[in-house]
């Protein structure tokens, strides 16, 4: 339910409406009127949609689909979408760096937040702890044990450096919801986490990464979702977990079923990313949630 300090009585009108509809577990569309949330998408690249069709020309340099899971959601609960969500985005980006692209740099993304705002979702925090760079170290076409593990390469000497990345990282994320806070006082705040990317043991034969390496990378994946969730439970903030509305759709599924790319995408999606049917898919069950 997106709950806000009301400013108007058309506002506190709307909000009684989608009370309401809760209540009589109304899973239709939302009631409120185009335009009666103002709604800001934050984030990386699994928010943007890089590659996915019909790209915003607004800003060439973040990759960022008009397709993406923050357009799903504001058709889903009429909202009007301010989004500045931005591919290779890191936390910093979000709150006081410039991020620049290949088309120049962007504002941080915490300048389209203001005390009108109704609701804002974030994803952010993969570039932070280096996912991507580490899921293509952990590609290996080649049968075992030819090559090297990346599970053994992160796990040696018993110490696990990207659930160090993420514990060291965490505090600085959680500061930044503070900042998000601050700026969007009135706002509902939604984290949308990182879904499911491999299934238990992965699929070698489809997706060159060894069984115990696609289970690793999921566990970085289930770490991170953790760190953020710890967080914004502190802050009393909502975290959406996607990981089960992903689960059965990963890399290892057909392209009529997957929610993600796998390392040699079947459709304009880069790898590891949401196809535009886990885009659907996720922000049809954000919206849902938010409802």
């Amino acid at each position: 339910m997106i709950r806000r300090a009301t400013r108007s009585g058309a506002t506190a009108a709307a909000t009684l409406c989608l009370l309401a509809a809760a209540a009589a577990g109304n899973a239709g569309a939302s009631p409120l009127q185009p335009g009666a949330i103002d709604y800001v998408a934050l984030g990386d690249s699994a928010a943007a949609g890089p590659l996915l069709p019909d790209q915003d020309m607004s800003a060439p340099g973040c990759l960022r689909s008009r397709d993406n899971y923050p357009a799903v959601v504001a058709a889903a609960l009429g909202a009007t979408l301010t989004d500045v969500t931005c591919s290779s985005a890191r936390t910093a980006h979000i709150t006081d760096t410039r991020q620049g692209t290949f088309a120049g740099a962007v504002p941080p993304q915490l300048d389209a937040l203001s005390p009108d705002t109704d609701l804002v979702t974030v994803t952010i925090g993969a570039n932070d702890f280096n996912l991507f760079s580490t899921a293509l170290s952990c590609t290996n076409p080649l049968p075992q044990p030819t090559g090297t593990s990346c599970r053994d390469k992160f796990t040696a000497g018993g110490r696990n450096q990207q659930r160090d990345l993420i514990r060291d990282w965490a505090p600085a994320w959680g500061a930044m919801l503070d900042k998000v806070r601050e700026r969007a006082p009135h706002a509902e705040i939604a984290v949308v986490g990182y879904g499911t990317y491999l299934r238990p043991g992965g699929c070698p034969a489809q997706q060159p990464i060894w069984p115990q390496d696609a289970d690793y990378l999921q566990s970085v994946m289930a770490d991170a979702n953790e760190a953020m969730a710890a967080e914004a439970a502190r802050r009393d903030v909502r975290f959406i977990d996607i990981r089960q509305a992903t689960s059965g759709h990963d890399i290892c599924a057909g392209p009529t079923q997957a929610h993600y790319a796998g390392l040699v995408p079947a459709e304009p999606a880069v790898p590891l990313h949401p196809t535009v049917l886990g885009m659907q898919a996720i922000g049809a069950h954000v919206a849902g949630e938010l409802r």
